[in-house]
């Protein structure tokens, strides 16, 4: 009788297999379409939810491929309008199919597009789904992706785009803020002094305190300490503190450097 493998299998078990026989068990190898069997749809646009025919193509499909292996289909979850960024535990369906999901149970996808937002959402899911016991089989990558050397194939590669994705995501947003920077726009948090928010989100400056910043920054570059500047700001009108003073010259640096 074949072991049953751990249901705690980390990541690392799938890119490292400890022998080769893991992949090519007979319990690798078997379909494992076991438990409730439930499938997935979705469609994206307004014209596919109208028509229908992407659903119709892609329940066929999954009836199929339970039919071709002897297994009755419990249920469909079929996502209408929902983006093919948004990850799965965000869709409606995507949020009902997870919360009926046991240990033991198979999800049935027609595509992999279908069924996660990005290669994190993969890779997030379907490592859960592992650690679970619940059996994923992606139609398009050939059925079961549970088990095997699919599985491998699937982990690795998903794993690959995953981090892809993070590095893309830190470039993007980086790159963001450098513009948003150049422009004088607002990214967020408490304004810098000097600066008020302008109707478009912009750094509008505030005249008065424009005058005060540029005499902090002087009197720093004549060595007062931040509570002398503070103090002198006070007497002037302009109520802020020490702290205070240290973060508008900082922002104040920040912005001239952008």
């Amino acid at each position: 009788m074949p072991t049953r493998r751990r249901r705690g299998d980390t990541l690392a078990r799938y890119l490292n297999p400890s022998s080769p026989s893991e992949l090519t068990s007979p319990d690798a190898a078997s379909p494992a379409l076991t438990g409730r069997i439930y499938g997935y749809c979705r469609v994206g646009t307004v014209q596919q939810v109208e028509d229908g025919e992407s659903l119709g193509v892609q329940e066929r499909s999954i009836a199929d491929y339970c039919q071709m292996h002897g297994v009755e289909l419990d249920r469909v979850f079929v996502e209408r309008g929902s983006s093919a960024s948004t990850p799965l535990a965000e869709r409606p369906e995507g949020t009902k199919l997870l919360a009926a999901l046991q240990p033991g149970d198979t999800v049935i996808a027609p595509r992999l597009d279908r069924l996660f937002g990005s290669a994190v959402d993969a890779l997030q899911v379907a490592t859960r789904m592992r650690a679970q016991g619940i059996s994923l089989h992606l139609l398009d990558l050939g059925g079961n992706a549970s088990t095997g050397g699919l599985a491998k194939s699937f982990f690795i590669i998903a794993s690959a785009f995953a981090e892809a994705e993070r590095d893309r995501a830190r470039e993007r947003i980086s790159e963001v803020k450098r513009d948003q920077r150049k422009r004088r726009r607002y990214l967020g948090g408490k304004l810098p002094w000097g600066y008020r928010l302008g109707d478009t989100g912009e750094l509008v400056p505030i005249p008065e305190q424009q005058v005060a910043l540029r005499r902090m920054r002087e009197l720093r570059d004549q060595g007062l300490s931040l509570r002398a500047i503070a103090d002198r700001m006070k007497a002037a009108g302009f109520s802020i503190s020490h702290a205070g003073v240290k973060n508008a010259l900082a922002a104040a640096e920040r912005n001239a450097s952008a």
